[in-house]
C-alpha cells in the first residue's frame, strides 16, 4: 500500500516511524484536523488546558506538515476535509508507521467510520460531541497504545533514568539535573538511536514554535547533559550529534 502524497509530492509519513509518547516526561502531543475553525479554537482551548499540546491544520496539506515536523503522539482526523478525502489521508498515515488515530464523523457516515477502523483508526467520534468526551476518548486511546508502566525506567550502561520518580542515576548514585535537562535526557534515552531534528526536540521538551525559535536552548543543554554525564563517569551511553539534524543517545 503506497504512502499518500502532499501537493508537493513529499510523503504525508515523512518522519520517523515510532511512538513518541513519553507520558511521565512531556504534554501528549495532538494533531487535530479538522476545517472548522470555531471547532478547532475552542478544542484547542479545551484540549490545552486539561494538559494536552496541540497543533492544527485544516486540510490534508496541512496535516502532513505537522506530522513532517512534529512528534505526534496522537492524531484528530476529520474524514471530511476542503483538499482531499481523510480516508486517503490515513490509508498515508498507516503507511511505514504507528500513530494513534481518533476519526471525527457525522452520523450519516457510517460507512466511511467501518472504513476507518479498518484502515487502522483507533476509535472514532461522531459530531456534535461534546469537549470532554474528546479529551476523554484521546486519553483512553493513548493509554491503551502505551500501557501505564511500560517502560518506566530506561536503562542504557551505566545510566537510568525512572520516569515515575524522575531520578537519574549513574551506576546507582543519584544526578542532579535541571527540569529541562532530565527532560532532554528522558526523551533521548526513551528512543536510543533515534535522531531528533532540533526542531523536534524544541517542540517537545521546550514547547516551543521551532519556526520561531532557534536551537541555541537545545545546543546548551546537550553540552551541559555531556559535561554532567562525563563527571559522573558514565561513558555509555553517549549524546551523538547528526551534523546538520539533530542529535541521537547512543549505547
Amino acid at each position: 500500500m503506497g504512502a499518500a502524497s502532499t501537493r508537493d509530492d513529499r510523503p504525508v509519513n515523512d518522519s520517523p516511524a515510532h511512538e513518541p509518547l513519553r507520558p511521565a516526561v512531556t504534554r501528549p502531543v495532538i494533531a487535530l484536523v479538522d476545517d472548522e475553525a470555531d471547532l478547532v479554537e475552542m478544542a484547542t482551548a479545551y484540549l490545552t488546558r486539561d494538559g494536552f499540546r496541540i497543533y492544527t491544520a485544516g486540510d490534508t496539506r496541512g496535516a502532513a506538515a505537522v506530522l513532517r515536523t512534529h512528534p505526534v503522539d496522537l492524531l484528530v482526523l476529520d474524514l471530511g476535509l476542503p483538499d482531499g478525502n481523510g480516508l486517503d489521508f490515513l490509508r498515508g498515515v498507516r503507511a511505514g508507521r504507528h500513530l494513534p488515530v481518533i476519526i471525527l464523523t457525522g452520523w450519516v457516515e457510517e460507512r466511511e467510520r467501518v472504513v476507518g477502523l479498518e484502515l487502522g483508526a483507533d476509535d472514532y467520534v461522531v459530531k456534535p460531541f461534546s469537549l470532554p468526551e474528546l479529551a476523554a476518548r484521546i486519553r483512553a486511546v493513548l493509554r491503551r497504545a502505551h500501557p501505564a508502566g511500560a517502560e518506566a525506567v530506561h536503562r542504557v550502561g551505566a545510566l537510568a533514568v525512572d520516569t515515575r520518580s524522575r531520578e537519574v542515576t549513574v551506576d546507582g548514585v543519584p544526578m542532579a539535573l535541571t527540569p529541562l535537562e532530565y527532560e532532554l535526557l528522558a526523551l533521548l534515552i526513551a528512543q536510543p538511536r533515534q535522531v531528533f531534528a532540533t526542531g523536534q526536540l524544541l517542540s517537545a521538551v521546550w514547547g516551543a514554535d521551532p519556526h520561531r525559535q532557534d536551537g541555541s536552548s537545545v545546543i546548551e543543554h546537550v553540552y551541559r547533559l555531556r559535561r554532567k554525564l562525563a563527571m559522573a563517569g558514565a561513558s555509555s551511553p553517549r549524546i551523538t550529534t547528526v551534523r546538520g539534524i539533530g542529535y541521537r543517545l547512543d549505547p
